[in-house]
């Protein structure tokens, strides 16, 4: 049969267009009439002036060059995009798409900015943040009457009944779990710095002086205050931003004993590994440094990655100073999970200690975020660091889940989290102290991420959520065997949490299920040995199994701490580069 040169072109236009469905986004598939639309070219290089004028032959306009990604941004007719798609020296087309920032560069980092599109954002959660007071500033309102939505506030300070911020510490965390964005939503701003759960409900348990300092017995009164209210104010999740160093096992530990109790009461209990992992005062390289309550086995212990200012998770790194497990005397597998925790952006405290020690460094100018602002910084953002500010990243996502499926348990939510974790990491990374200049080398074992990089989204979109029969989600313990040089993994207690412990053997909620498959020697046993995780390249360092001896002998992890509280203020402002 013989096909026309008419039909023949018809045949051959329309294979075009169809091949080019592919090369076209989901928000722009099906675009049509006359309507002009801005769109974002990429070409299969640099465009020049013939790959301009095949677009401008179709009646386009080039509005930008993007030779930095081969693109160019154009307006175009929507009838045209499908021919243009056609093209073959033309990869991808996709909407100009307007960027909405949310907690800055975190929140997309995470998929917190996918969870909030799909109408996730904490409605009707409870958060109780135990730190240094919260100010109710309209980033945590609600309504068009901007009705608070810190709807309990208490002081534990001895002699201090003050409720407000006077370190400026809980209000940051508290945006961070919870702002909506308001001081910087509107026509005027380019920049929206908005919390993982915007509409959760925030409860103020003030433990921490106005020189960011508290009490075990403050805080675990807190705690069982947050335990009292729960009903009354929905609270599911407590957010644990303070620490201390370990003295003893987390068995007769008062801190663990009270978030254990939390736990046992329904409660997800966040805390922030602490920011020791630049400690090597035992030789260990700043493993064993996570501190209290974050060594209890049943809490979500969060450390920090520096999302180097970027939306994308693949330049991430963690950070030098967040602390690594295993835990001091018990050698629990910790953190569970990381969160950016570096420079975020979240809410200031005016007047607090921090804010008023502010430099460059964690100052938000207006430019940044507001069109046309040339001078001055903000008076209601600033940038913090640490693994303090980690953790409300993973209560705001704890909230989202039980928001998705309120009758989920404080273990289901541990689990879920960390099984749905991004487990793809460099098997090494350097990060640079900006005031020393110190560089520290960091490894991406087991004991610096955990299960994994924060993923809200993929969370909230698993289908395979644990049974609330499959137990406790105790993080497991490492054993060291002497004679073999091996590390392995063993239930944390089965006495105290039951037999059948998360951490089993099943295909869904195995080892290489949670922490992947790049921390163990073979198969679900092994963690380390002659050949493990360091390799050739030295876990350690260059010192090799050095400070593999330092870690399992008698000075360190089975010793006294000699750990510090260093979550200081130079740290919590400076960060690293």
């Amino acid at each position: 049969m013989k096909f026309s040169k008419q039909i023949l072109n018809i045949a051959l236009s329309a294979g075009l267009i169809f091949a080019g469905q592919d090369k076209i986004s989901k928000d722009l598939r099906g675009a049509a009439g006359d309507a002009s639309v801005d769109v974002i070219i990429q070409f299969t290089q640099p465009p020049t002036e013939r790959h301009h004028n095949k677009v401008k032959q179709r009646g386009g306009q080039l509005k930008s060059d993007l030779g930095l990604i081969r693109a160019g941004l154009y307006t175009v007719k929507a009838k045209d995009i499908e021919a243009l798609a056609g093209d073959p020296e033309i990869t991808y087309v996709s909407p100009d798409r307007e960027v909405h920032g949310a907690m800055e560069y975190a929140n997309p980092a995470v998929g917190a900015d996918i969870a909030l599109q799909n109408g996730y954002n904490g409605n009707n959660i409870g958060v109780a943040v135990i730190d240094s007071g919260v100010m109710a500033l309209k980033d945590l309102s609600q309504g068009s009457n901007n009705q608070t939505r810190v709807v309990y506030n208490k002081s534990f300070v001895p002699n201090d009944n003050k409720v407000t911020d006077a370190y400026g510490h809980g209000t940051h965390v508290a945006g961070t779990v919870g702002g909506n964005g308001y001081y910087s939503s509107g026509p005027a701003y380019t920049r929206t710095f908005r919390g993982i759960a915007p509409a959760a409900s925030i409860v103020n348990l003030r433990v921490l002086n106005s020189s960011g300092v508290g009490t075990d017995s403050a805080v675990i009164s807190a705690i069982q205050t947050a335990i009292q209210l729960k009903a009354q104010y929905n609270i599911r999740v407590i957010n644990l931003s303070l620490g201390r160093p370990v003295f003893e096992s987390f068995r007769t530990d008062p801190l663990c004993q009270a978030v254990e109790s939390a736990w046992k009461a329904g409660i997800v209990v966040v805390t922030a590994a602490g920011n020791e992992g630049r400690n090597n005062s035992n030789g260990t390289n700043g493993y064993a440094t996570i501190t209290s309550p974050a060594n209890d086995p049943l809490v979500i212990t969060v450390g920090a990655m520096n999302n180097k200012l970027t939306t994308t998770r693949a330049d991430d790194v963690i950070t030098s100073y967040s602390s690594k497990g295993p835990t001091l005397l018990d050698h629990i597998v910790k953190p569970d999970l990381v969160a950016p925790g570096n420079r975020i952006i979240s809410l200031i405290a005016s007047r607090g200690l921090l804010s008023n020690k502010s430099t460059t460094v964690n100052a938000v100018p207006f430019s940044y975020y507001i069109s046309g602002a040339v001078n001055g910084t903000s008076v209601d953002y600033y940038k913090l660091s640490g693994t303090s500010m980690a953790a409300p990243m993973v209560s705001g996502a704890a909230a989202l889940v039980l928001q998705k499926t309120p009758g989920l348990t404080p273990d289901q939510v541990k689990a879920l989290l960390m099984k749905t974790a991004g487990k793809s990491f460099p098997s090494s990374s350097v990060a640079c102290d900006p005031v020393t200049g110190v560089c520290y080398t960091s490894q991406y074992d087991v004991f610096t991420v955990g299960a994994g990089y924060l993923d809200v989204w993929a969370a909230l979109s698993a289908s395979d959520v644990p049974p609330a029969w499959t137990g406790a989600a105790a993080s497991p313990t490492a054993l060291f065997n002497s004679s073999t040089g091996k590390v392995t993994v063993v239930n944390t207690d089965s006495a105290l949490w039951g037999d059948s412990a998360m951490w089993g053997t099943s295909a869904m909620w195995g080892t290489s299920a949670m922490w992947g498959t790049s921390v163990w020697l073979d198969g679900a046993s092994a963690m380390w040995g002659t050949s493990a995780l360091w390799g050739s390249s030295a876990m350690w360092g260059t010192s090799g199994t050095t400070g593999f001896s330092a870690l399992w002998g008698t000075s360190a992890l089975w010793g006294t701490s000699t750990q510090t509280n260093a979550e200081s203020i130079s740290q919590l402002i400076n960060g690293e580069n």
